[in-house]
Protein backbone atom coordinates (compact mmCIF):
# COMPACT_ATOMS: atom_id res chain seq x y z
CA UNK A 1 0.00 0.00 0.00
CA UNK A 2 1.31 3.38 -0.76
CA UNK A 3 1.67 5.60 2.57
CA UNK A 4 0.74 8.78 2.76
CA UNK A 5 2.99 11.59 2.77
CA UNK A 6 1.85 14.03 6.32
CA UNK A 7 4.30 17.20 6.96
CA UNK A 8 4.43 15.35 10.57
CA UNK A 9 6.73 12.68 8.55
CA UNK A 10 8.26 15.07 6.85
CA UNK A 11 9.11 17.55 9.72
CA UNK A 12 10.52 14.38 11.79
CA UNK A 13 12.46 12.74 8.55
CA UNK A 14 14.26 16.48 7.79
CA UNK A 15 18.26 16.26 7.16
CA UNK A 16 20.22 16.37 10.90
CA UNK A 17 22.17 19.64 8.38
CA UNK A 18 18.89 21.33 8.29
CA UNK A 19 18.10 20.81 12.04
CA UNK A 20 21.63 21.95 13.00
CA UNK A 21 21.19 25.20 11.00
CA UNK A 22 17.64 25.77 12.02
CA UNK A 23 18.75 25.38 16.13
CA UNK A 24 22.29 25.69 16.42
CA UNK A 25 23.90 27.89 12.99
CA UNK A 26 20.74 30.63 13.08
CA UNK A 27 21.07 31.60 16.81
CA UNK A 28 24.72 31.38 16.60
CA UNK A 29 24.63 34.33 13.92
CA UNK A 30 22.31 36.32 15.65
CA UNK A 31 24.09 36.03 18.61
CA UNK A 32 27.49 37.13 16.75
CA UNK A 33 25.37 40.24 15.04
CA UNK A 34 23.62 41.07 18.42
CA UNK A 35 27.57 41.52 20.02
CA UNK A 36 28.21 44.25 18.11
CA UNK A 37 25.00 46.19 18.66
CA UNK A 38 24.77 48.91 21.26
CA UNK A 39 22.74 50.11 24.19
CA UNK A 40 21.41 53.51 24.07
CA UNK A 41 18.96 54.57 27.18
CA UNK A 42 19.10 51.08 28.49
CA UNK A 43 17.54 49.65 25.18
CA UNK A 44 19.66 47.81 22.45
CA UNK A 45 20.05 49.80 18.83
CA UNK A 46 20.91 47.20 15.91
CA UNK A 47 24.66 48.68 15.02
CA UNK A 48 27.94 47.42 13.89
CA UNK A 49 29.76 48.71 17.15
CA UNK A 50 33.02 46.72 18.15
CA UNK A 51 33.63 48.33 21.33
CA UNK A 52 31.58 45.40 23.18
CA UNK A 53 34.56 43.36 21.89
CA UNK A 54 37.50 46.07 22.90
CA UNK A 55 35.34 46.36 26.47
CA UNK A 56 35.25 42.98 27.41
CA UNK A 57 38.85 41.11 25.86
CA UNK A 58 40.52 44.50 27.55
CA UNK A 59 39.19 43.68 30.65
CA UNK A 60 41.37 41.91 33.48
CA UNK A 61 37.82 40.60 34.97
CA UNK A 62 37.07 38.97 31.85
CA UNK A 63 40.43 37.10 31.54
CA UNK A 64 40.59 35.93 35.41
CA UNK A 65 36.62 34.69 35.04
CA UNK A 66 37.83 33.16 31.75
CA UNK A 67 40.73 30.92 32.77
CA UNK A 68 39.16 30.06 36.52
CA UNK A 69 36.13 29.06 34.78
CA UNK A 70 38.60 26.58 32.19
CA UNK A 71 40.96 25.30 35.23
CA UNK A 72 37.71 24.63 37.65
CA UNK A 73 36.23 22.94 34.60
CA UNK A 74 39.28 21.06 33.57
CA UNK A 75 39.98 19.89 37.49
CA UNK A 76 36.24 19.04 37.47
CA UNK A 77 36.94 16.76 34.50
CA UNK A 78 39.56 14.95 35.51
CA UNK A 79 38.74 14.29 38.77
CA UNK A 80 34.88 13.14 37.82
CA UNK A 81 36.63 10.55 34.69
CA UNK A 82 38.99 9.27 37.84
CA UNK A 83 36.21 8.56 40.27
CA UNK A 84 34.16 7.22 37.98
CA UNK A 85 36.38 4.71 36.51
CA UNK A 86 36.89 2.05 39.15
CA UNK A 87 32.45 2.86 39.42
CA UNK A 88 32.48 1.93 35.51
CA UNK A 89 35.01 -0.88 35.62
CA UNK A 90 33.47 -2.81 38.46
CA UNK A 91 29.76 -3.06 36.51
CA UNK A 92 31.41 -3.54 33.52
CA UNK A 93 34.13 -6.63 35.12
CA UNK A 94 32.76 -7.56 37.95
CA UNK A 95 28.95 -7.57 38.37
CA UNK A 96 26.70 -9.90 36.79
CA UNK A 97 24.34 -9.09 33.36
CA UNK A 98 20.98 -8.21 35.90
CA UNK A 99 22.70 -6.56 38.58
CA UNK A 100 24.47 -4.34 35.72
CA UNK A 101 20.88 -3.23 34.46
CA UNK A 102 20.28 -2.50 38.39
CA UNK A 103 23.25 -0.56 38.36
CA UNK A 104 22.37 1.45 34.75
CA UNK A 105 19.10 2.21 36.83
CA UNK A 106 20.45 3.71 40.12
CA UNK A 107 22.95 6.03 37.79
CA UNK A 108 19.89 7.14 35.82
CA UNK A 109 17.65 7.85 39.22
CA UNK A 110 19.59 11.23 39.71
CA UNK A 111 18.61 12.59 36.49
CA UNK A 112 14.83 12.10 37.95
CA UNK A 113 15.42 15.28 40.10
CA UNK A 114 16.26 18.78 39.59
CA UNK A 115 19.98 19.62 39.34
CA UNK A 116 19.21 22.59 41.28
CA UNK A 117 16.90 20.98 44.05
CA UNK A 118 20.11 18.86 44.33
CA UNK A 119 22.47 21.98 45.37
CA UNK A 120 20.66 23.43 47.92
CA UNK A 121 20.71 19.92 49.58
CA UNK A 122 24.13 19.98 49.78
CA UNK A 123 24.09 23.67 51.03
CA UNK A 124 22.73 21.73 54.13
CA UNK A 125 25.21 19.44 54.45
CA UNK A 126 28.20 21.74 53.80
CA UNK A 127 27.87 24.77 55.29
CA UNK A 128 29.56 25.64 58.83
CA UNK A 129 26.78 24.82 60.83
CA UNK A 130 25.49 21.84 58.45
CA UNK A 131 25.45 17.91 58.35
CA UNK A 132 29.06 17.41 58.07
CA UNK A 133 30.67 19.75 60.34
CA UNK A 134 28.36 18.43 63.25
CA UNK A 135 29.78 15.08 62.56
CA UNK A 136 33.21 16.74 62.45
CA UNK A 137 32.46 18.40 65.64
CA UNK A 138 31.55 15.23 67.54
CA UNK A 139 34.93 13.46 66.73
CA UNK A 140 36.66 17.01 67.83
CA UNK A 141 37.38 18.51 64.51
CA UNK A 142 36.17 21.50 62.36
CA UNK A 143 34.57 23.78 61.52
CA UNK A 144 35.41 23.76 58.24
CA UNK A 145 34.64 26.27 55.42
CA UNK A 146 33.60 23.78 52.71
CA UNK A 147 30.17 26.35 51.29
CA UNK A 148 31.32 29.15 49.41
CA UNK A 149 34.57 27.41 48.25
CA UNK A 150 36.23 25.84 45.53
CA UNK A 151 35.49 22.62 47.38
CA UNK A 152 31.83 22.96 47.37
CA UNK A 153 31.88 24.07 43.40
CA UNK A 154 33.51 20.43 42.64
CA UNK A 155 30.90 19.12 45.13
CA UNK A 156 28.10 20.56 42.73
CA UNK A 157 30.07 19.90 39.57
CA UNK A 158 30.62 15.71 40.86
CA UNK A 159 26.63 16.22 41.44
CA UNK A 160 25.70 17.72 38.15
CA UNK A 161 28.72 15.08 35.72
CA UNK A 162 29.22 12.09 37.81
CA UNK A 163 26.38 9.49 37.56
CA UNK A 164 26.77 10.57 32.67
CA UNK A 165 30.06 10.08 33.31
CA UNK A 166 30.24 6.66 34.84
CA UNK A 167 27.37 5.83 31.67
CA UNK A 168 29.14 6.71 29.25
CA UNK A 169 32.55 5.16 30.42
CA UNK A 170 30.42 2.19 31.18
CA UNK A 171 28.67 1.72 27.82
CA UNK A 172 32.64 1.99 26.41
CA UNK A 173 34.03 -0.87 28.77
CA UNK A 174 31.60 -3.32 28.30
CA UNK A 175 32.27 -3.45 24.26
CA UNK A 176 36.22 -3.84 25.22
CA UNK A 177 37.15 -7.59 23.88
CA UNK A 178 37.54 -10.05 26.62
CA UNK A 179 39.94 -11.78 24.85
CA UNK A 180 42.42 -9.47 24.72
CA UNK A 181 42.01 -9.67 28.41
CA UNK A 182 42.44 -12.92 28.91
CA UNK A 183 45.85 -13.25 26.53
CA UNK A 184 47.23 -10.24 28.94
CA UNK A 185 46.33 -12.48 32.05
CA UNK A 186 47.64 -15.45 29.92
CA UNK A 187 51.44 -13.16 29.34
CA UNK A 188 51.12 -13.10 33.06
CA UNK A 189 50.23 -9.12 32.58
CA UNK A 190 49.10 -8.21 36.51
CA UNK A 191 45.63 -7.05 36.84
CA UNK A 192 46.65 -2.97 37.49
CA UNK A 193 48.61 -3.30 34.57
CA UNK A 194 46.23 -4.80 32.10
CA UNK A 195 43.71 -2.00 33.03
CA UNK A 196 46.17 0.41 32.10
CA UNK A 197 47.97 -1.11 28.55
CA UNK A 198 44.77 -2.91 27.78
CA UNK A 199 41.61 -1.75 29.03
CA UNK A 200 41.79 1.97 28.84
CA UNK A 201 43.70 2.27 25.74
CA UNK A 202 40.99 -0.11 24.27
CA UNK A 203 38.23 2.28 25.94
CA UNK A 204 40.00 5.30 25.38
CA UNK A 205 37.48 6.85 22.93
CA UNK A 206 34.72 6.46 24.93
CA UNK A 207 36.58 7.45 28.45
CA UNK A 208 37.68 10.82 26.17
CA UNK A 209 34.22 11.10 25.22
CA UNK A 210 32.81 11.11 29.02
CA UNK A 211 35.80 13.38 30.26
CA UNK A 212 34.21 15.75 27.43
CA UNK A 213 30.82 15.92 28.22
CA UNK A 214 31.61 16.51 31.84
CA UNK A 215 33.79 19.75 30.92
CA UNK A 216 31.05 20.80 28.51
CA UNK A 217 28.65 20.62 31.34
CA UNK A 218 30.86 22.02 34.01
CA UNK A 219 32.02 24.91 31.69
CA UNK A 220 28.96 26.70 31.39
CA UNK A 221 27.64 25.60 34.97
CA UNK A 222 25.75 28.34 36.33
CA UNK A 223 24.44 27.05 39.22
CA UNK A 224 27.21 25.45 41.37
CA UNK A 225 29.56 28.25 41.01
CA UNK A 226 27.30 30.65 42.57
CA UNK A 227 25.30 28.83 45.21
CA UNK A 228 28.10 26.53 46.25
CA UNK A 229 31.14 28.86 45.63
CA UNK A 230 29.76 31.92 46.14
CA UNK A 231 29.91 33.34 42.80
CA UNK A 232 32.61 35.47 44.28
CA UNK A 233 35.04 35.46 42.18
CA UNK A 234 32.53 35.14 39.79
CA UNK A 235 32.96 32.03 36.43
CA UNK A 236 32.31 32.86 32.97
CA UNK A 237 28.53 32.40 33.55
CA UNK A 238 28.15 34.24 36.67
CA UNK A 239 29.76 37.10 34.37
CA UNK A 240 27.11 36.99 31.65
CA UNK A 241 24.01 37.44 34.79
CA UNK A 242 26.13 40.51 36.25
CA UNK A 243 27.05 41.95 32.78
CA UNK A 244 23.49 41.73 31.91
CA UNK A 245 22.44 43.52 35.09
CA UNK A 246 24.91 46.06 34.49
CA UNK A 247 22.55 48.36 32.29
CA UNK A 248 20.84 45.98 30.15
CA UNK A 249 24.57 45.13 28.29
CA UNK A 250 23.53 42.04 26.50
CA UNK A 251 26.09 42.39 23.18
CA UNK A 252 28.54 42.57 25.88
CA UNK A 253 27.20 39.24 27.56
CA UNK A 254 27.26 38.28 23.65
CA UNK A 255 31.19 38.43 23.45
CA UNK A 256 31.05 36.19 26.58
CA UNK A 257 28.86 33.42 25.45
CA UNK A 258 30.65 33.77 22.08
CA UNK A 259 33.84 33.12 23.63
CA UNK A 260 32.40 30.27 25.93
CA UNK A 261 31.31 28.64 22.59
CA UNK A 262 34.24 28.94 20.77
CA UNK A 263 36.57 27.30 23.93
CA UNK A 264 34.03 24.86 23.80
CA UNK A 265 34.33 23.95 20.25
CA UNK A 266 37.82 24.17 20.25
CA UNK A 267 37.88 21.72 23.36
CA UNK A 268 35.45 19.45 21.74
CA UNK A 269 37.52 19.20 18.45
CA UNK A 270 40.71 18.54 19.79
CA UNK A 271 39.72 15.73 22.21
CA UNK A 272 37.58 14.07 19.85
CA UNK A 273 40.38 14.24 17.52
CA UNK A 274 42.93 13.14 20.41
CA UNK A 275 40.66 10.03 20.64
CA UNK A 276 40.60 8.78 16.98
CA UNK A 277 43.70 9.44 16.45
CA UNK A 278 45.07 7.34 19.33
CA UNK A 279 42.58 4.70 18.21
CA UNK A 280 43.93 4.57 14.33
CA UNK A 281 47.40 3.73 15.71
Amino acid sequence: MRKSITLYGLTFSMPMLVWQLLFFLAPLLFLIALSFWSVKNFRMVPDFNPDNWTRMLGRGVFWEAYFRTLLLSAAAAGLTSVLAFPCAYGIAFKLSESARRWAVFLMVIPFFTSYLVRVYSWQIFLSDHGIFNALFAKIGLGPFGMLNSVFGVMVGYLTLSFPLVVLLQLFSLVFVDRMLIEAAHNLRCGRLRTVFEVVIPAARVGLVIAALFCFILTFGDFVSPLYLGGGDPPTLSILITDTTKSGQQWPRASVIALAMIATLLAVAFAAVSYAYRERGR
